[in-house]
C-alpha cells in the first residue's frame, strides 16, 4: 500500500528590504532558519582604518554586552581587531551583522541557524559568530563540495562551499537523522550488505552537483542552490509544519523544498526578478504584503 502523499506546507513572499521585513517578524518563529546571502566576491575598500564603532543598525543594547568568544575577547574587541586586521572587512560585515542578529531573535528555543558562505568570509563569520552567539552554540561547519565548471592551473581549484551551523540551546535543538535522505558507502564491501543497501548517514562533508544546466529544477536565477542541499537541511532541522525562514530566498529553493516536505515557509527577497522566479516555481505561493 503506497504511503500517503505529504500535503504541501504553505509559502509566503516578501518583497522588500529582509532586515525591514525581520524587524517586524515575532520572536522565536522558527524552528529552521537558512541564509545564503551575497558571498561578496567583489570587495573594495570604501573605508579607511578608524577606532571600531557598533554598525548603525545594531542596538547599543547588542553592541555593549560582553560576549565571550573566541580568545575570551568580548565582542565588540573582537570585532575591532577584525577590522583592523583587514578594513575592508566592516564593509561586509556591517551589512550582514544585523541580519544576523535579527534571524537569532526569530530562531525557536529548538532551532537551528544554517549560515551558507565561501572561503571569502567565512573564516571572519566562524569567529564573529562564535563571539556573538556563543561558541557552545555552534554545531557543524559543513562542507558542500562539487565538481564543475572552470578550472584554473594556477593553484587548487575552489569546488567547495561552506555551510556553519548553530543552534539556539545546545540542550534542545532538533536534529533527526533518520529523516535525511542517506547515501551510499564509498567502500561497501567494508560493511554488511544490509548497510550497504540502506545507505550512509551524511558526514560534514556533502559531495554534490550544482544545479545542471538542463535540470528539470533550474530557473536560470544566477545563484540558486540545488534542492537535494536543502532537502538534507530541512528534513534534519524542522519537522513536518514546522515554520522556515529564508531571508535571502533568491530562486526560492528553500521554500519549494520545505513546502514539498510539509513545512511552512516565509520567504524575503527585494530583488523583483527573484520576486517573479518564486512566484512562477511556487505557485501556490502567497505573495504577503511589504512591511
Amino acid at each position: 500500500m503506497a504511503s500517503p502523499r505529504a500535503v504541501n506546507g504553505t509559502v509566503g513572499i516578501h518583497h522588500g528590504d529582509n532586515l525591514d521585513v525581520a524587524r517586524r517578524l515575532p520572536d522565536g518563529a522558527f524552528t529552521l532558519v537558512y541564509l545564503d546571502p551575497p558571498f561578496n566576491t567583489g570587495r573594495t575598500r570604501t573605508r579607511g582604518v578608524d577606532a571600531p564603532e557598533a554598525p548603525p543598525e545594531v542596538s547599543d543594547e547588542v553592541a555593549t554586552v560582553s560576549r565571550r568568544g573566541f580568545r575570551g575577547q568580548e565582542y565588540v574587541s573582537l570585532r575591532g581587531d577584525l577590522r583592523v586586521y583587514d578594513d575592508r572587512f566592516d564593509d561586509y560585515w556591517g551589512f550582514l551583522e544585523p541580519r544576523l542578529i535579527e534571524a537569532w531573535r526569530l530562531l525557536a528555543e529548538d532551532g537551528t541557524l544554517y549560515l551558507h558562505l565561501d572561503y571569502r568570509e567565512v573564516h571572519y563569520a566562524k569567529v564573529m559568530l562564535d563571539a556573538l552567539f556563543g561558541r557552545d552554540r555552534f554545531l557543524n561547519e559543513i562542507v558542500w563540495a562539487y565538481d564543475y565548471g572552470a578550472k584554473t592551473r594556477r593553484r587548487w581549484p575552489t569546488k567547495h562551499e561552506t555551510i556553519l551551523v548553530y543552534v539556539k540551546d545546545p540542550e534542545r535543538y532538533w536534529f533527526d537523522g533518520d529523516a535525511v535522505d542517506r547515501e551510499p558507502y564509498m567502500a561497501p564491501g567494508l560493511v554488511t550488505a544490509e548497510k550497504a543497501a540502506r545507505g550512509k548517514l551524511p558526514t560534514d562533508v556533502w559531495w554534490h552537483t550544482i544545479v545542471p544546466t538542463t535540470g528539470r529544477e533550474r530557473t536560470g536565477y544566477p545563484t540558486q542552490k540545488p534542492e537535494g542541499i536543502l532537502r538534507r537541511i530541512v528534513q534534519a532541522s524542522s519537522r513536518p509544519g514546522d515554520a522556515v525562514l529564508d531571508l535571502f530566498a533568491g530562486s526560492g529553493t528553500t521554500g519549494a523544498v520545505a513546502s514539498a516536505l510539509g513545512r511552512n515557509a516565509v520567504l524575503v527577497d527585494a530583488n523583483p526578478e527573484a520576486i517573479a522566479v518564486m512566484t512562477a516555481r511556487i505557485p501556490h505561493a502567497t505573495l504577503l504584503p511589504t512591511p
